[in-house]
């Protein structure tokens, strides 16, 4: 699958990171629950260097718990700190700042020392496009400054947000790389929207996603879409599944791009339960 996706503004956009990495007190990286390993940026270590991460898996509600929390398990025997949130509804956010004091407990061990009492905590908020950054902020601020879209590139510039907790945010638009070295991980991007369904070849994308789920979650697919069984051939399935919804043409024959849509939205907006598509 040919996906030509990197822009200019993100090139832009890892520059200005690096040059503003100076100011900030530590990082919150957002990723994506249901793929922990591929919304990670492998950049992300060079852009941010030596200071101190908090990883918030977001999309917690659309992922499996107990594997969510085998990945927060992993991380930290990586001396990572890892934490599970919803940032539509806020779950797991009021362990943010408790997170954040324990990684800066040195650097305001040294404020304090000084007669500094009123600490604010100034923190960079970093991920790929759609992942959740925007909607986080806005939980976090308790308003709608950061600007919120289901589809990726919608934060277009950097700005700072306030927050009544003592802690400063800085939204940044979400980047991706330049390439990729492994063919699932740009699959599970474009699967969860990192990467503008505009670009892709929307129905291969669909039975790529088709592909994955039966293997997966079998059961979840015969139930939603209330099959008497699944075929081991994806393209059956979806013709099956297509005819269980109606996306027909005016000739009878199978709509191919809407029942690619369909399948797309259903899996992204949880219609077909927390999924998790990759295990630490």
């Amino acid at each position: 699958m040919a996906i030509n996706w990197f822009p200019g503004h993100m090139a832009k956009t890892r520059r200005e990171l690096k040059e503003n990495i100076k100011v900030i007190d530590a990082v919150i990286e957002i990723r994506d629950a249901r793929i922990v390993k591929s919304s990670t940026n492998p950049d992300i270590d060079d852009i941010c260097g030596s200071k101190p991460r908090l990883i918030l898996l977001n999309k917690s509600d659309l992922s499996e718990s107990e594997i969510t929390n085998q990945w927060i398990k992993k991380l930290s025997k990586e001396n990572v700190c890892a934490i599970a949130v919803n940032s539509m509804s806020g779950s797991g956010l009021n362990n943010i700042k408790p997170a954040l004091d324990n990684l800066l407990k040195e650097k305001h061990t040294k404020l304090k020392s000084k007669g500094i009492i009123n600490i604010t905590t100034r923190v960079m908020v970093v991920g790929i496009p759609n992942v959740g950054k925007s909607s986080f902020i806005n939980k976090m601020a308790k308003n709608n400054i950061a600007k919120t879209g289901d589809r990726p590139g919608v934060t277009k510039s950097r700005q700072w947000i306030k927050t009544k907790l003592g802690i400063e945010l800085m939204d940044t638009p979400g980047i991706l790389w330049p390439k990729f070295e492994d063919t699932e991980v740009a699959l599970n991007l474009a699967f969860t929207g990192a990467i503008k369904d505009e670009i892709m070849d929307i129905e291969e994308l669909a039975l790529k996603l088709l592909e994955r789920l039966q293997k997966l979650y079998p059961g979840r697919l015969i139930e939603r879409y209330k099959l008497d069984s699944l075929s081991e051939d994806p393209l059956t399935n979806m013709n099956s599944i297509a005819r269980k919804r109606g996306t027909l043409s005016s000739g009878g024959s199978i709509d191919y791009n809407r029942i690619s849509v369909l399948l797309l939205d259903e899996f992204r907006g949880g219609k077909l339960g927390a999924i998790s598509l990759e295990r630490p």
